[in-house]
């Protein structure tokens, strides 16, 4: 029985995409398979999407799917010999016309740049390696820069403008056509890149509603406006990424680690999964072992309360996929079993909430569960509320999830400690209750003797809010 209630989120690639690699994958300890839209064709995710579910069916998982939108990424085209070397000092001009990039002249993809950018606003490339400081623009076509930081440059690098405000939208025709393919395929999760506003997350969910679909969004924080906006960004999401990869370029590096805490503590406060990405395990894309540095950081993002860690490289193209989940676990396990501070994060709910009910029983439950040791906590649900809810004040305890929504069994892979189980029988509260139990410790989860927290709601038979709490005995 797989204790862990860290969930580990794996990026899916060449090395991993075939069914048998992912019943490897899955075996080894991920709960998420991510699907990076920034690569790949729509037909090659469509044939690892069915080899998920097909890899789930044959091991009877529910690993979740989350489908990750580009969004708006700036590259600079193609240059001479694909190596340019610009000198500090010197100036360059970035065209939004089709050229072959010199040290004097290069292109950009992003059509707006001219109107967008302002004297002495900064323009980083690739991933902040080259600096350069705006001299002037034309507003048409043109922006002459000061190089600040040299160095060579080759085709296709990335651009960040962390001082600019970008009028481009966070949804770019490539980001509608791939979220059709997500949404036709009823991807559990959707990722967001570059979110700046809450609005971004709104328009999103707005086009899910059209189309009639559940899917859940994960706002990617990486942009400076988003951490600024943070708050009401967390309230329209249903999940937060922290993705330090664009964000360490485009905001002091040191600024990181304590925006990262930020981050995690609001999506608790809010029960809002959190999900804390890149460069977790990066040395092991090409070693069989991490450093020591990436050990602790893993170990910090668990202790700091993530719901989840995620892969890279280190799944998709990387020589050891499968040691690096295992060596994953091996970290996530520990920290869980020997440090309690990360545990019981009580949050009394406000009382003038359309919730405050079922608020009150999770967290009632949840304080309980502390005080007599429970070894689970079982919640039957229909939405996924009270999942959300109990999980967020990190019980020691698991949580068992009991549902009939079959989505929602995948969709709460990716939320820390919940373990999930399909159930849509509902005779009798008494009834189920005892069912559950047997079924419980049938497959080895609960053992004669534990102490054992139900919620539910009454009558059953309604799946309406949650309204009862009840604590036993398995016999």
């Amino acid at each position: 029985m797989n204790k862990r209630k860290t969930k580990i989120v794996a990026t899916i690639g060449p090395v991993t995409s075939s069914k048998e690699n992912l019943v490897k994958l899955i075996k080894s300890g991920v709960n998420v398979c991510r699907l990076n839209f920034s690569h790949s064709t729509h037909e090659e995710h469509i044939e690892v999407i069915r080899n998920i579910r097909e890899a789930d069916k044959e091991l009877g998982t529910h690993t979740a799917i989350l489908g990750d939108l580009q969004g708006p990424k700036i590259r600079i085209g193609d240059v001479k010999d694909d190596n340019i070397e610009l000198v500090p000092g010197a100036e360059i001009i970035i065209t939004t016309k089709s050229v072959i990039g010199t040290a004097d002249k290069v292109s950009i993809t992003y059509q707006g740049l001219p109107q967008d950018v302002k004297k002495g606003e900064q323009i980083l490339l690739d991933d902040g390696k080259l600096m350069f400081e705006v001299i002037s623009t034309n507003l048409k076509d043109e922006v002459k820069l000061k190089v600040i930081h040299g160095g060579y440059l080759s085709s296709k690098k990335g651009v960040n403008l962390p001082n600019t405000k970008i009028s481009q939208p966070s949804l770019t025709e490539k980001d509608k056509k791939d979220l059709q393919v997500i949404l036709d395929q009823n991807l559990d999760w959707i990722g967001l890149s570059f979110v700046r506003s809450a609005r971004d997350i709104i328009e999103l969910k707005h086009i899910i509603s059209q189309n009639n679909k559940q899917t859940k969004v994960v706002a990617k924080i990486e942009k400076p406006e988003a951490v600024i906006e943070l708050e009401n960004i967390v309230k329209e999401s249903d999940a937060v990424m922290v993705a330090r990869g664009d964000l360490g370029v485009e905001i002091p590096m040191q600024d990181v680690p304590l925006i990262q805490k930020k981050i995690i503590t609001t999506c608790l406060n809010y029960a809002k999964p959190v999900i804390v990405a890149t460069q977790m395990m990066e040395s092991m894309t090409e070693n069989a072992a991490p450093t020591r540095a990436e050990v602790n950081d893993v170990a910090n993002a668990v202790m700091d309360g993530a719901d989840a860690v995620m892969l890279s490289g280190e799944t998709s193209v990387g020589k050891y996929p499968f040691t690096t989940v295992e060596a994953m676990c091996k970290i996530i396990k520990k920290i869980e079993s020997d440090y309690e501070e990360m545990y019981s994060k009580e949050r009394e709910p406000a009382k003038d909430i359309e919730r405050f009910i079922t608020d009150s029983i999770c967290f009632t439950s949840c304080r309980l569960a502390s005080r007599v040791e429970a070894t689970g906590i079982i919640t039957m649900t229909h939405s996924g509320y009270t999942a959300y809810k109990i999980s967020s004040q990190r019980p020691k305890a698991a949580v068992f999830v009991f549902s009939g929504n079959k989505k929602l069994l995948t969709q709460l892979s990716l939320v820390w400690g919940v373990k999930t189980f399909f159930y849509n029988k509902t005779v009798s509260t008494d009834h189920t209750i005892a069912d559950i139990k047997y079924l419980l410790k049938k497959q080895g989860y609960v053992s004669e003797g534990d102490m054992i927290i139900n919620t539910a709601s009454i009558p059953i038979e309604e799946s309406g809010k949650t309204n009862m709490m009840k604590m036993s005995v398995v016999e």
